[in-house]
């Protein structure tokens, strides 16, 4: 299986229960080592700068990854399942390039994308779209927030979005707002509110429930289930199964207690969790 991760690396200054770290982020860094634990051989569509050490990628490809400019930014305060975002500046645009994946992971973090580049990026295979990067905008003290924007859906496999990023697209953070976005040509549509996750897949919505632990660090934790989502639905073609992985995934990273990609864990540990998550299924009609 061969993936794509389309977003800009970061450089993320965490405070965490009064602790504070740097931390590599950003798509790259999350989506490949969740798609890594799924079998798939990833490259990555990306910039940074040289204040970034590309030994956190792992050995990945990056071709044209290499910038003269600093690498994107963050402050990124966190309070349990809350956490509110610093935007601190912008690495370069990430370059075009032609491919054929069998899934490409689409998650720019602050409008890195441009419109060559995103044609490109929803050009192959199975695609997973996280809009955050096309909604955010930061104000003058970089506090980052949302803003209202319709966006294209077609082409788009799958879309994964929280209530503020539903509400932002369609004017409707819950299910209307799935359903507006499947009607724009998304085949799947998840949406994540605190420990649940819903997806809207024909016409029934299909949910479950993390367990209500102690949650340290949710960075990236949107990453990792729209990458092992994506890579599910290649390998196994089911999308009840693919949001139970990408669940599991979640609930495996969160488990760890660890900071940054660390929280990343074994494909073992996912496929348990998975499990877990398919007797306790949730379904209705949407």
């Amino acid at each position: 299986m061969r993936a794509e991760v389309w977003g800009h690396c970061t450089v993320d200054a965490l405070r965490v229960s009064g602790q504070e770290y740097e931390r590599p982020g950003g798509p790259p860094c999350y989506c490949a080592r969740a798609a890594e634990q799924m079998g798939a051989s990833v490259v990555l569509r990306t910039r940074f700068g040289p204040d970034f050490d590309g030994a956190h990628l792992g050995g990945m490809r990056c071709p044209g990854a290499q910038s003269a400019s600093p690498t994107t930014r963050f402050r990124i305060e966190v309070d349990g399942g809350s956490r509110r975002l610093f935007f601190r500046g912008a690495c370069e645009p990430v370059l075009p390039a032609s491919s054929d994946p069998d899934c490409s992971i689409v998650s720019p973090v602050m409008g890195e994308l441009g419109g060559e580049a995103l044609a490109c990026a929803r050009s192959g295979g199975f695609v997973m779209l996280d809009p955050q990067g096309f909604l955010r905008r930061a104000g003058a003290d970089g506090l980052v927030s949302l803003e209202r924007r319709g966006l294209d859906m077609s082409g788009v496999s799958a879309v994964k979005a929280s209530p503020a990023e539903l509400e932002a697209m369609t004017g409707a953070p819950g299910p209307d707002g799935m359903k507006l976005l499947q009607k724009a040509g998304a085949g799947c549509v998840l949406r994540t509110d605190g420990l649940r996750v819903s997806m809207l897949e024909g016409g029934r919505v299909y949910s479950i429930r993390l367990p209500n632990k102690d949650v340290r660090d949710t960075t990236g934790a949107g990453d990792i289930l729209s990458a092992t989502f994506a890579c599910a639905m290649v390998r196994e073609r089911d999308p009840v199964w693919a949001l139970c992985f990408a669940g599991g995934a979640v609930q495996a990273a969160l488990e760890s207690g660890l900071a940054g990609p660390d929280k990343v864990q074994p494909a073992g540990a996912t496929s348990t969790n998975a499990s877990y998550f398919y007797n306790l299924l949730e379904f209705k009609s949407a």
